[in-house]
C-alpha cells in the first residue's frame, strides 16, 4: 500500500467544463451521436451514464476552452487536506463555489487538471443528482 494508506481513491464523477458556445454541441455529441443515457439535466448541466462513471457536461461562462475535471474520494477529508498540504498541493477553492456544508475542496495536479476532493458521502450524493 502507498504512503497515503488508502486515503484516496478515484471518484465516480468526471466533468467536462465547456464554454457556453460549445455546450449544446457537446451535449448533443454524447446524447445523440454516442447515444449515452441522460441521467440528469439542469440549468447548464447534463449528466450521462459513462460506464461505471457519471460524465457531467457543464456550461461555464468564465472559460474559453473545454477542461476535464476529475473527482478523488478521500475517506477522511481533513486528513486528506493535511496530507496534500504536506506535499505542497494548494487548495484552489476559488475555481468553483461549493456549498458551505460540503465535505470537500478543490485542488489541481501539477499539470493544472482540476480535482474535486470529496468525502464518500458527498461523492455518493453527487451521483444521485
Amino acid at each position: 500500500m502507498s504512503e497515503t494508506g488508502g486515503l484516496f481513491r478515484g471518484g465516480p464523477n468526471i466533468a467536462i467544463k465547456t464554454p457556453p458556445g460549445d455546450y449544446i454541441k457537446t451535449v448533443m455529441f454524447y446524447r445523440d451521436t454516442l447515444g449515452l443515457e441522460v441521467l440528469s439535466e439542469g440549468d447548464g448541466s447534463v449528466s450521462f451514464a459513462f460506464g461505471a462513471m457519471r460524465l457531467w457536461v457543464d456550461s461555464v461562462d468564465a472559460i474559453s476552452q473545454a477542461e476535464v475535471w476529475l473527482e478523488v474520494v478521500a475517506n477522511n477529508v481533513p486528513n486528506a487536506e493535511d496530507r496534500l498540504a504536506r506535499d505542497g498541493v494548494r487548495r484552489c477553492d476559488e475555481i468553483e463555489r461549493l456549498p458551505l456544508d460540503f465535505d470537500g475542496f478543490w485542488i489541481a495536479n501539477p499539470a493544472g487538471i482540476v480535482h474535486l476532493v470529496a468525502s464518500p458521502e458527498e461523492s455518493a450524493a453527487a451521483g444521485e443528482q
